[in-house]
């Protein structure tokens, strides 16, 4: 396109400036061709020209549309230029608060100078598994990517970090690291990541000090290459190190420091290790106090060196070594402080008595005489001889720094080999990241040797750096198939090789080092005689012939030639390092072992030689040519990996936060070669969008009938009308590629054509507004005419309708007076009447009622006084007829013991016995038959009963109403006579009052007086009490002041409780995850152990049974070798108290257990005892019970004649009704009389059938008995096993044939059964009795503590005044009464419980009485078979289970093998009871209760834990699994508690499931174990889900658009390196939704709590809060208003789900309540300070941190919008700079709410469980 488009009125320009370097400007007029100047405007509003060259045609460079300023990539913009990307970096930088911004493959990092809250955990967390161009630009972005690549492509990996010193270089090289170390898991070796964090702490220490550009300058490069095993995991590290400023040891410049580790060693002189070492403060050593500058704000030495030691014992370096290094170091200060005083020109001396020289000999081992003379004299050496010269005080000065400086650095490097072994690993190293920290491009005044090397690397690096950036370049073009050419780009060949070819400016140096006479003076002669013509980028000064220039990529820098020589040599006097060497000193020995080594090898060469000085300095390498080889070295690795770039940027140097410096940043920009990278990419194409986002974008240019099916036809065709040259894009396969400055042209056809469009808006928008305003003014007049005219209507016929109204009224009003007054006359007589006759009435019926009352107590007093006699009549006859039916069953007893002893007696006896019992079974029968019939006739009599109460009861009902209305209105009557008195009694009193008053105003006169004197009396006392009242006021202010604090420290204790379980639960989860890596370790020791052992193999029998219940439980239930126990195993146990303190504690309880059971036996061989007594009693009584049986027999049969004949009299009686005797009328004394012998005949006769149904029990028995053996026997089926016969209890002959048919025996049995029945009454009657004691007792101990409080209460009244008695009587009455409405509340509470336990008690025995009927009928129904030989028909029970599953001993692992290890949790959710294994398990359990089996219960309960634990741990990713076993964990739990029989759960059983209780252990610790093992659970189904959903939520919350063609998100052209979903495979909402549903309906399913589902969704829903908060948070691209929008909309989403199921009232939509808050701030209006009060009260579940990072991040997605000013976003920290919070700006995504278990109770009947046959578990059998 043509510039005369592109250069029109109001574009803006770049004009250069001296000082911003860049201004912008704006074009006031088009430029057309041909102009020689532009007429600009300035942003103040100053007009210029700029004149242009029209050979050149220099027109300035075009500035980008504001919609583009401030991208997270560079090369996004649209015109890529310097001014362009400073610009973006300032925007970025000052406005936004954002320090890093991409530039293709760089990252630009810019120094704030300032702490920022962006480096923590969570961030690391938010990074982790993320694309690189999906977050803001942050080094950890980087660090993934790095990371990403090594473990997909198996690539290695390298992180160059360059810049200047105070960048911030280290700093980010450290980020680099922690994050690798936290992103990454250890492969096996403790504490791999600390150690590699712990090295730079060290490293600082010795190679860091403070410069006057940065507090923290690294003084050395260094190249840490992190290594990773197949699993990615860290397994060790390695360290280079580059070029260290040795100089700084002896020398710095004003304002600077030398290295830390000597300050820090001096803030610490005061401690006692150091105290031999003789130190002081920084200003008393001369190598520590040159720059002046001993301190450095915000730094503590102390601490620094207690970091220092931690880390140092980190690496393993040892507390001794360490003290070795710290007493080199504090001679090195010693040494400094050395005095050398000058003799003459030549020749110098040091004191032999130097306290300093004395300490660093002493300290170094060497002897101070020989120090002393080496210090001073150097020795020469010639091919015959060798002399001692002396030296001058500066050379003698030089020799001592140059010792020092030689010594530092082999200190140094001994421990950066010292730390590369501890960081080494045994483990093999799989692949490597290496994180370069090196100094960036240096210019400074004066340049020296250490410049030209640091420049010299950066020329190596920036070469590698620009092949690279080409090498990608062309790389994507080749990938989207593009036509393309060649990309010119700068090539620093030349200059590197000027440094180091062959005859370069290295090996001149190293030429003139090996000189005898070389100097730096005739070096830089033959650099200009050899170089200055053969290269370009060397070139000399003017005004010197010490220096020379080089040319280097980012600058030229001149070099001052002295001290090149000496520095590249680095000679050291050889006698002093003799002198070092005959040190005793360990660690100085070491240091110098590579110089022995040398000097040996040396040794050996000169004896083939013959000559030793030249080999020797030949055999020594110079500083240059060591510096030159280790950086091809570098170069290697880094070629031989994919490199990662981080450029770090000084702002100032002023080391003032967010403050850029245009000037340096320029500097550093071309320095680190940030434009040489958008110079490549603006030769390219370096705007890149896909076609999706260029249709979205630019839709708006195109007519409907343009839009096609194909997207990508449809911005081929668009872009062919726009760009008319087809060289300014390309369309690649996937991307559309622009040239430069295409973007903006295709923003500003854009924005004009939306600008169009809102005027054409506007201008409809003003008619219709103008048109409407006119209809609404013409309507409005109309309308107040038509209402104006109807008003004047209105009030004439308002005055017509009042005036006929005011006849009426008065008509009316004289008609109504008349009335009412005859009404109330009327009204008064007929109440007198009424109330005098109702009073005569109720005095008649008063006399009535008192004469009937006396005659029914007379009537009762007599009943019961022959009532009473009649008893003692009857029951003296009653023991007259016992004592003379004695006599004679003894008698009869004699006589049948006589004829009992002949046979032939015997025999009579069995065949009258025979048709005894068969008269017996026919009379029975018809006892039954007359029994129904008295039922029905007693249910028909029972029917007419309630009928006729229920008459009476309506008629006393009336009684009541009419006797209630005749007492209300005799209740009138004397309250009007009351009225009338009363008013009587008012007329005297105020005939009397009239004469008090006159009365009183003689005396008043005389009391005023009196009264004004009280009155001033009152006032005095009035303001004592108002000073005693304030005095209150203020105790009460007080005590208010406490109760507010001891609220506050309630809610303070619950959070910390809430804190503690959520401490406990992730402590938990630690341990258990601790125990599982013991486990493992347990096995690989055990599978090592079984290898090297080949015989050995483990059976069952090596399984440890007696282990701990708890231990188990906790873990460690594994299978242990009892034989085989290594020391390591003993020293855990010993170590583990909490484990040692469970099993004291359990040792104890089974030494109770113990003796509880030796009690048991004792108690039970008592009862054996006491029962042999009884048996031998019951020998000698059973003839007695024998008759006494037979006599009780008759008295029944003769007792059911009497009643069958009672009651078919009272029938008769009843149902005769034509009789002469009516029936007794319902509610009369016979009646009644009648009811009561009912009542007592059916309880009698309900007696009388129990007893018979038990004899007739007896007989069957003795018929069964009798008919054994014979046929008949055989058909009855009756289990005779378990009645002993009287042979076998070893009775006598004559009572064995008295008893041969086993009557007597049947007899006792059923008095024990009678006997058992009359305990069980007594014990519910003693319980009843112990019941109400209790409550009597609790009642009496009340009444007392009331009693006490009372005379408490008296004691105070009588000593406070009557004002306070009162208030304290009142207060103390209203605690009372609260007390006494608390008590009520509590009763009725429990009656309404009790009630509704009735009811439920109610319906269950309605239904198993229809049951029982149902069950009758069926019977009646059946006709049974009377066959002969049958005279007795048994009805057999169904088969009742108990709720226990039977196992044996070796069964146990099979069940748990089935049940636990391969069960599929699918088919039982579907098919099966909720909760079954649990179940099972439990009945399984109960069993082992039941039989007392201590073991088998521990060791079903350790064995199902461990193999719960085993299963999470093979499965733990699948949900379905760990929510089927959460589930049935927590209702094995529940079961352990509902059928604990404690009083809580007791509440909730049935009375079946009560008889279910365990027995006889009690398991409360195995339900915390369990509660535990289902916390863990818990946080594994929480990290399943986490795991699933944290690929979805970014995606569906934030990228996705549900929206389409609402939202107007730009596309960023951002060139990314991976996208996070395809455009087929897009994450939306619904997916989300999706899942959560799966979630839900699986627990559901899995018959998880209601509760627990309820904290599982809150965590869902935090986790998706706190993920999309975070992304936000650190996406610039996503602070839009559409996005909040969007955000907006996708809640409301989630909030619809939540309440489909029930869910919202949970407490879950708290958890979003800061996501909410998000899109709402980036919705709201940000302009005023209104505006920001508002944001302040909305947005309370959002930190400051957080609103402010929103509101400086928020970015305009439209021209229309506009960004938040600084000035509003300093309102809002002003707001909020009282809030009390914490400082961190992001959530914490991994937070895991903790988890609370509630019990809830089952209602499923264990009876009922059967167990499916697809779990193949056969050998349990139901009980």
């Amino acid at each position: 396109m043509a510039a005369s488009e592109l250069y029109s009125k109001y574009a803006r320009v770049w004009l250069p400036d001296a000082t911003e370097v860049w201004k912008s400007a704006e074009l006031i007029k088009d430029y057309s061709p041909g102009d020689l100047t532009l007429d600009l405007q300035l942003e103040d509003g100053t007009k210029v020209e700029y004149k242009i060259d029209p050979r050149r045609n220099n027109l300035p460079p075009l500035r980008n549309p504001n919609i583009l300023v401030g991208e997270n990539d560079l090369t996004s913009l649209s015109y890529l230029h310097e001014p362009a990307v400073l610009h973006n970096l300032k925007v970025r930088f000052i406005d936004s608060k954002l320090i890093y911004t991409y530039c293709g493959i760089v990252l630009v990092a810019i120094n704030p100078y300032e702490s920022l809250p962006i480096y923590e955990a969570d961030i690391i967390n938010a990074y982790s598994g993320q694309n690189m161009g999906d977050m803001d630009p942050h080094i950890f972005a980087v660090a993934e990517e790095a990371y990403k690549q090594m473990a997909r492509d198996e690539i290695n990996q390298s992180i160059i970090v360059s810049g200047e010193s105070g960048a911030g270089k280290t700093v980010s090289a450290k980020y680099a690291m922690r994050y690798f170390a936290t992103v990454s898991c250890s492969s096996g070796e403790a504490n791999v990541e600390e150690q590699v964090l712990a090295s730079s702490p060290i490293m600082e220490a010795l190679g860091n000090a403070k410069t006057t550009r940065n507090d923290n300058s690294s003084r050395f490069g260094k190249y840490i290459e992190i290594g990773f095993d197949k699993r990615h995991c860290i397994t060790g590290a390695n360290m280079r190190t580059y070029l260290l400023e040795k100089s700084r040891v002896v020398f710095q410049a004003h304002g600077e420091r030398n290295y830390h580790i000597f300050y820090q060693l001096c803030a610490s002189s005061h401690l006692p290790e150091f105290k031999a070492f003789k130190l002081g403060c920084a200003d008393d050593f001369h190598c520590t106090s040159q720059g002046q500058s001993p301190v450095i704000d915000g730094v503590d030495d102390a601490k620094e060196m207690y970091s220092t030691r931690r880390a140092f014992s980190l690496l393993g370096i040892g507390e001794c070594d360490q003290m070795e290094i710290y007493q080199i170091l504090s001679a090195l200060l010693h040494l400094s402080n050395v005095e050398v005083k000058e003799q003459s020109a030549d020749r110098c001396s040091i004191s032999p008595d130097n306290v300093h020289l004395m300490v660093f000999c002493e300290l170094m081992g060497v002897p101070c005489e020989e120090m002393a003379h080496w210090l001073c004299h150097r020795k020469l050496k010639t091919t015959t001889e060798t002399f001692v010269k002396t030296v001058s005080k500066m050379n003698a000065v030089y020799g001592r720094d140059a010792l020092a400086k030689h010594i530092y650095a082999r200190l140094f490097s001994w421990i950066v080999i010292r730390i590369n072994s501890a960081l080494k690993s045994t483990m093999k190293q799989h692949s490597f990241i290496g994180v370069l920290d090196i100094y960036g491009f240096e210019t400074f005044d004066v340049n020296s040797f250490e410049q030209f090397c640091i420049n010299y690397a950066n020329e190596k690096l920036q070469q590698q750096f620009n092949l690279h950036v080409f090498k990608l370049e062309q790389e994507e073009y080749m990938k989207e198939e593009i036509s393309w050419t060649l990309i010119d780009f700068y090539d620093n060949q030349p200059c590197i090789n000027l440094i180091e070819a062959k005859l370069g400016i290295l090996d001149l140096l190293d030429e003139e080092c090996k000189m005898p006479k070389g100097s730096d003076d005739t070096w830089a002669q033959k650099l200009y005689n050899t170089l200055l013509k053969q290269s370009a980028h060397f070139d000399k000064p003017r005004l010197s012939n010490r220096a020379f220039i080089i040319h280097h990529f980012a600058d030229k820098v001149e070099y001052q030639c002295e001290g090149f020589l000496e520095k590249n040599k680095d000679t050291v006097n050889e006698e002093q390092i003799n002198v070092l060497k005959k040190t005793k000193f360990e660690l100085m020995l070491k240091l110098f072992e590579d110089d022995e080594k040398a000097a040996i090898s040396a040794s050996k060469s000169t004896s083939v030689i013959g000559r030793a000085g030249p080999s020797q300095r030949e055999n020594k390498k110079t500083v240059g040519t060591q510096f030159r080889q280790s950086l091809h070295l570098l170069m290697d690795t880094l070629n031989a990996t994919t490199p990662h770039y981080v450029r770090c940027i000084k702002p100032n140097d002023h080391k003032a936060p967010f403050t850029l410096d245009p000037v340096r940043a320029v500097q550093q920009l071309r320095a680190c070669g940030v434009l040489e990278t958008i110079r490549i990419s603006a030769a390219g194409f370096p705007s890149r969008w896909t076609y999706q986002e260029f249709f979205s974008r630019y839709r708006v240019l195109m007519k409907h009938k343009d839009v096609l099916p194909d997207r990508k036809q449809t911005c081929k065709t668009l872009l062919e009308k726009l760009i008319k040259d087809q060289e300014k894009f390309q369309f690649g396969k996937n991307k559309i590629f622009f040239r430069a400055g295409q973007v903006a042209y295709l923003e500003k056809l854009r924005s004009d054509k939306l600008r169009m469009a809102c005027v054409c808006i506007q201008k409809t928008i003003r008619c219709w507004l103008a048109r409407k305003k006119y209809l609404r003014m013409r309507e409005s007049v109309i309308t107040i005419q038509k209402h104006v005219r109807g008003y004047q209507a209105r009030c004439y016929f308002a005055f017509l309708l009042r005036t006929r109204a005011a006849v009426v009224i008065q008509r009316n009003v004289r008609m109504w007076v008349r009335r009412r007054r005859y009404q109330q006359q009327r009204a008064a007589a007929i109440t007198v009447q009424c109330f005098w006759r109702a009073y005569m009435a109720r005095q008649q019926y008063y006399k009535l009622m008192y004469d009937k009352k006396a005659v029914v107590i007379q009537r009762w007093v007599r009943g019961w006084l022959n009532k009473r006699h009649y008893r003692h009549t009857l029951a003296a006859i009653v023991l007259l007829q016992s004592c003379v039916r004695r006599m004679r069953a003894k008698m009869d007893l004699k006589k049948l013991k006589v004829e009992a002893r002949s046979v032939e007696h015997f025999k009579k006896l069995n065949v009258g016995m025979e048709n005894k019992i068969l008269q017996l079974q026919h009379k029975i029968n018809e006892q039954h038959k007359e029994n129904r019939e008295l039922t029905e006739r007693l249910n028909f009599v029972e029917k007419t009963q309630t009928m006729a109460k229920e008459r009476q009861t309506t008629e006393i009902e009336n009684l009541q109403r009419s006797e209630q209305e005749a007492q209300a209105k005799a209740d009138k009557l004397p309250s009007l006579l009351e009225q009338l008195s009363f008013l009587q009694q008012e007329l005297e009193n105020t005939r009397r009052e009239k004469e008090d008053l006159e009365e009183q105003t003689k005396v008043y006169k005389e009391q005023t007086q009196q009264v004004v004197d009280e009155l001033n009396m009152k006032n005095n006392m009035m303001n004592n009490n108002i000073d005693e009242l304030n005095k209150q006021l203020l105790e009460q202010a007080q005590q208010l002041t406490d109760v507010n604090t001891n609220v506050e420290n309630t809610k303070q204790l619950e959070k910390d409780l809430a804190e503690e379980r959520s401490r406990y639960q992730s402590l938990l989860s630690e341990h258990l995850h601790l125990e599982e890596q013991h486990r493992d370790l347990k096995e690989e020791m055990s599978v090592s152990i079984s290898s090297s052992k080949p015989g050995h193999r483990r059976t069952d029998s090596n399984y440890s049974s007696n282990s701990s219940e708890f231990s188990q439980s906790l873990g460690s239930t594994e299978d242990e070798d009892s034989s085989i126990k290594t020391e390591d195993e003993i020293q855990t146990t010993t170590v583990d108290l909490p484990i040692l303190l469970k099993l004291q504690r359990r040792v104890k309880e089974l030494e109770q257990e113990k003796q509880s059971l030796w009690q048991q036996l004792d108690k039970r061989e008592e009862a054996q005892i006491e029962k042999a007594k009884e048996v031998e009693e019951q020998r000698t009584v059973g003839t007695a019970e024998l008759d006494l049986e037979k006599l009780k027999r008759h008295e029944l049969e003769s007792e059911n004649k009497k009643l069958k004949q009672d009651l078919s009299q009272l029938r008769k009686s009843l149902t005769n009704e034509n009789s002469a005797v009516a029936p007794p009328a319902p509610g009369s004394l016979s009646y009644n009389i009648l009811l009561e012998q009912l009542d007592s005949s059916n309880e009698e006769l309900e007696m009388r059938k129990e007893e018979v149904l038990l004899l007739r029990s007896h007989m069957v028995r003795q018929e069964a008995l009798k008919h054994r053996d014979s046929v008949l026997g055989e058909s009855v089926k009756l289990d005779l096993s378990e009645m002993p016969t009287f042979q076998d209890a070893g009775r006598s002959s004559d009572l064995h044939t008295l008893n041969e048919d086993g009557e007597l025996w049947l007899a006792y049995e059923g008095l024990k059964e009678t006997n058992r029945l009359l305990e069980c009454q007594m014990q519910e009657q003693e319980r009843v009795h112990n019941d109400r004691y209790r409550k009597l007792v609790e009642e009496l101990n009340k009444l007392k503590a009331e009693k006490e409080q009372q005379q408490k209460l008296l004691a105070q009244s009588l000593v406070l005044p009557a004002n306070a008695r009162i208030e304290l009587g009142l207060k103390h009455e209203i605690t009372r009464l609260a007390n006494e409405n608390l008590e009520h509340m509590e009763q009725r509470e429990k009656q309404e419980k009790n009630i509704r336990k009735l009811k439920k008690q109610l319906k269950f025995y309605i239904k198993k009485v229809e049951e029982f009927e149902a069950s009758t009928q069926r019977r009646k129904s059946t006709s049974v078979m009377n066959s002969p030989g049958r005279v007795v028909n048994i009805t057999r029970k169904e088969k009742e289970y108990q709720g226990m599953l039977k196992f044996m001993d070796g069964d146990e692992s099979r069940l748990l093998k089935n049940l636990v290890i391969d069960l599929k949790p699918r088919g039982v959710a579907v098919s099966f009871t909720p909760g079954l294994p649990a179940y099972i398990i439990f009945m399984c359990l109960r069993y082992a209760d039941s039989v007392n089996d201590d073991q088998g219960v521990s060791s079903l309960l350790n064995s199902t834990i461990s193999s719960i634990k085993g299963v999470i741990k093979r499965r733990g990713e699948d949900f379905e699994v760990v929510s089927f076993w959460l589930a049935n964990t927590c209702r094995l739990m529940h079961c352990l508690k509902q059928y604990s029989g404690d009083e809580v759960s007791v509440k909730h059983n049935t009375a079946k499931q009560n008889e279910h209780c365990l027995t006889n252990f009690e398991l409360s610790e195995y339900q915390q174990v369990l509660g535990d093992l289902a916390i863990q659970i818990y946080r594994q189904l929480i990290k399943c889900m986490e795991q699933v959903l944290q690929s979805l939520i970014v995606a569906s919350m934030l990228e996705h658009e549900t929206i389409q063609g609402v939202l107007g998100s730009k596309p960023t052209g951002q060139r990314r390196k991976s996208i996070s979903f395809p455009e087929d495979e897009a994450a939306t909402v619904e997916v989300l939704l999706q899942r959560l549903g799966l979630y839900h309906a699986t627990m559901s399913q899995h018959g998880l709590d209601p509760d627990l589902i309820k904290q599982v969704v809150r965590q869902q829903f935090y986790i998706i809060c706190a993920v999309t908060l975070n992304h936000l948070l650190l996406r610039k691209d996503m602070c839009s208003w559409s996005k909040g929008l969007q955000i907006r909309y996708n809640v409301w989403q989630l909030e619809e789900w939540l309440t489909e199921r029930g869910l919202a009232d949970c407490g879950v939509k708290d958890t979003l309540e800061p996501l909410i808050q998000a899109a709402q701030l980036l919705q709201i209006k940000k302009k005023t300070e209104a505006d920001a009060q508002t944001i302040c009260n909305l947005c309370t579940a959002l930190t400051t941190a957080q609103i402010v990072k929103i509101l400086t991040l928020y970015t305009p997605a439209i021209e229309f919008e506009e960004r938040v000013s600084t000035d509003f976003i300093t309102f809002i920290k002003n707001f909020l700079k009282d809030r009390v919070e914490p400082p961190t700006l992001m959530m914490d995504a991994k937070k895991i709410f903790s988890v609370t278990l509630p019990f809830t109770p089952s209602s499923v009947a264990l009876e009922t469980i059967q167990i499916p046959a697809s779990l193949n578990l056969g050998f349990l059998t139901r009980i």
